[in-house]
């Protein structure tokens, strides 16, 4: 714990430069003797490392002094090349920074771990993309990236779902997260927190206006907020249906995240499945697998049903247009 610890204070000063004893106690959650007696065995060690006294003072490193990344374990090692396809850094403008990035501290590992992370990022894929996300235009995040990263608000020219024309805003951006392969721009609108896909955004325009985010708030904790809202379903309308036992595994991974329990019920034929959906009109949805999944209640998902097939039969049995 200790030899983790004196390497954390080093890396802390060489990126922070001068840093107050309290906050690097506070970091480390040991106490300011803890640290000092630290800095006192980073000296022995021949580390050039010193402390100021007085109420401006704090420990830092020699100018110029720099160390390698020879104290990381195996495990911390591995850790670095268990990283997402590229796509995120690439439309960041950093696909060849990370690649770079990855070459300079495989060449600064210690010769033993250097097989083990090799292996690691060679073995191991994260892909954060969902299944069959086809056809989907480059996102630009140029004007967006400038304005989260200098402070700044943004003017946007945004097209919501459904709608034909795009929209007017002048927003105080937090920051961009990445959501399943989907970019968003988390910011406020008018001092409430909003969402704004970024495939979405016409035009944007960096204004040479500071940002006026709320006191105490950054983007993790709007970021939640949101997040919150977006899964927080209103009143679940609870359907029961029926399905062939043939397609239930199917049925049962297309809509797992829908369903309220687990398929139930003895016949051989037929299983009984209960969803949770937004609203009865969603039941359409279904129509997808025919007549291999029957609705059993409420009465009026099988009426809205009966009406979507109906709408079906009517558009296709005149015959071709």
């Amino acid at each position: 714990m200790k030899a983790d610890r004196l390497l954390s204070i080093l890396l802390l000063l060489q990126t922070r430069g001068m840093v107050p004893a309290g906050e690097l106690a506070a970091r480390l959650e040991v106490s300011v003797r803890t640290v000092y007696r630290d800095v006192e065995a980073l000296s022995a060690a021949g580390v050039p490392v010193w402390a100021e006294r007085g109420r401006n003072g704090g420990i830092s490193l020699l100018p110029g002094y720099r160390t390698d990344v020879t104290g990381l374990t195996a495990d911390e090692a591995r850790a670095l090349f268990v990283l997402a396809t590229a796509g995120a850094h690439d439309a960041l403008g950093l696909g060849e920074a990370l690649a770079t990035a990855l070459r300079k501290v495989m060449a600064a590992l210690p010769a033993p771990h250097r097989p083990a992370a090799e292996r690691t990022s060679e073995r191991i894929l994260v892909d954060p993309e969902r299944w069959m996300r086809v056809g989907a235009a480059p996102v630009e995040l140029g004007d967006l990236q400038r304005a989260v990263f200098a402070d700044l608000r943004l003017e946007l020219s945004y097209r919501h779902s459904g709608a034909a024309q795009p929209s007017g805003y002048t927003v105080d951006p937090y920051g961009l997260v990445s959501k399943a392969g989907v970019w968003y721009l988390v910011a406020d609108l008018d001092g409430a927190p909003r969402l704004f896909r970024a495939d979405r955004v016409r035009a944007a325009r960096v204004a040479e206006e500071p940002v006026r985010r709320r006191p105490g708030q950054g983007l993790p904790e709007v970021w939640a907020v949101l997040r919150e809202r977006v899964e927080e379903l209103p009143d679940e309308v609870t359907v029961v249906v029926r399905v062939r036992r043939r397609r239930l595994d199917m049925f049962t991974r297309i809509h797992a995240a829908l369903l309220s329990a687990p398929p139930s019920g003895e016949d051989p034929d037929w299983a009984e499945v209960r969803l949770g959906l937004r609203a009865v009109p969603a039941v359409r949805m279904l129509l997808a697998f025919g007549a291999d999944v029957e609705v059993l209640d409420p009465p009026e998902a099988r009426e809205e049903l009966a009406r979507a097939a109906a709408e079906v039969v009517e558009l296709y049995g005149t015959g071709a247009p």
